[in-house]
């Protein structure tokens, strides 16, 4: 896909807190337990505590597979490498602590993943303890902002770790996003030229014409998909469809009838045209949400930057047992329907959960309240700036932390 400026860019100077002589040093630790949502959100993380605050960062991750499918630089023989300014170890966990054994200044434990014991242990015996934080997966539910902060001691060790909770709404950790990002987008959606030459180059096509929607597909496994492809290839109006490759693309081969969607395919069928692309870094993406007129996300990193992409999307939420994820879908949905009258709200809701699978997903009835919901859209990402971006939020804290 072309390229868009990478988040971070290039380290600022280091910028060292009151009362430290010396940049900040911290280390992230990942455990990527499935897709890319977990090491996504801690690069992200790790370049905007290097590039935009001055922190010395290490990260621990390990499925480096994994992670180089969003950053494609990464030499998966390597076990410690440095990307922009960011050293990067081979986690073979949980005993695993690196080579040498060195422990910074904060310490960030990313989704309950557990640090190694050694260096547990290591932390304790520092001559002043580093602030141990736990980073929590999002969440939009009301308690999160009650336990965001807290403390939690350790068992054994003298130590205590924070939990850190990204959230929606004030009290909370908010979400990821670079300082240069409204820019960034605002750059391509004004530039015809950007546009046209991300079109050639992620489909081998030019733009579409101006009376079609086009809507990014990025999604887990959904029985919801065969009903809205019928729909959309029997739409009054061209649906142009952008889908990553992953997990959504076999339904995409069997709704067409080929062998596979693989990075490159296009099919039509009726009104409806889909282009298969190449799994994209993280600017990538954050391009095709900016291309489409819908997005469909998942998990929790794309989830946070279709926001920011001020368009209307459709969360496609990770499922767990017993419908653990369905308080968690409605909590967004509160949030971010809040100010919509009551018969758009209603219509986005049911899509929503039909999406999730609960009911029939029905497009005629989204579409109709499509001025609406991009009104929404961006009156959402201005109020959910104003909760303050994570990375923001967590270095004010651990600087308050470490006078």
């Amino acid at each position: 896909m072309s390229a868009v400026p990478p988040a971070s860019g290039t380290p600022a100077a280091p910028a060292s807190p009151a009362g430290l002589a010396t940049p900040i040093a911290c280390d992230i630790f990942c455990a990527v337990i499935d897709n890319f949502g977990d090491i996504g959100v801690c690069w992200r993380l790790a370049r905007q505590l290097a590039g935009e605050h001055g922190w010395q960062v290490r990260v621990f991750v390990d499925d480096l597979h994994a992670f180089r499918k969003l950053c494609p630089s990464l030499d998966t023989t390597r076990a410690r490498q440095t990307l922009d300014g960011i050293v990067i170890e081979h986690w073979h966990e949980p005993a695993h602590a690196g080579d040498t054994l060195e422990v910074a200044d904060v310490v960030i434990e990313a989704f309950a993943c557990e640090l190694p014991p050694v260096y547990i242990a290591a932390m304790a015996e520092r001559p002043r303890a580093p602030l141990w934080l736990n980073l929590e997966y999002l969440s939009a539910e009301d308690w999160v902002a009650d336990f965001h902060l807290r403390p939690s001691p350790h068992p054994r060790y003298p130590l205590s770790k924070t939990f850190f909770f990204p959230g929606l709404g004030p009290g909370t950790g908010g979400v990821l996003k670079e300082q240069q990002l409204d820019a960034a987008r605002a750059a391509f959606e004004a530039s015809a030229d950007a546009r046209a030459h991300w079109w050639r180059t992620s489909t081998g096509h030019p733009p579409p014409p101006a009376d079609a929607t086009v809507i990014s597909l990025f999604a887990y496994e959904t029985p919801a998909v065969d009903s809205l492809l019928e729909q959309w290839r029997d739409s009054a109006s061209p649906i142009v469809l952008l889908v990553p490759e992953g997990r959504i693309s076999g339904a995409l081969a069997r709704f067409f009838g080929l062998p596979s969607f693989a990075a490159g395919s296009h099919a039509t069928r009726g009104n409806l045209t889909a282009h298969a692309l190449a799994f994209t870094d993280q600017p990538g993406y954050d391009a095709l949400l900016w291309a489409s007129d819908v997005n469909f996300v998942r998990g929790e990193d794309s989830f946070v930057r279709a926001q920011w992409a001020a368009k209307p999307f459709v969360w496609h939420i990770y499922p767990q047992a017993d419908d653990a994820h369905l308080p968690k879908l409605d909590a967004a949905l509160a949030h971010y329907t809040r100010t919509l009258p009551a018969a758009a709200r209603g219509a986005l809701e049911r899509f929503w959960h039909a999406w999730n699978g609960n009911g029939q997903a029905d497009w005629a009835q989204f579409q109709r309240h499509y001025p609406l919901l991009k009104q929404r859209a961006a009156g959402w990402a201005a109020e959910l700036a104003q909760v303050g971006d994570l990375a923001g939020n967590l270095t004010s804290f651990a600087k308050s932390q470490l006078k």
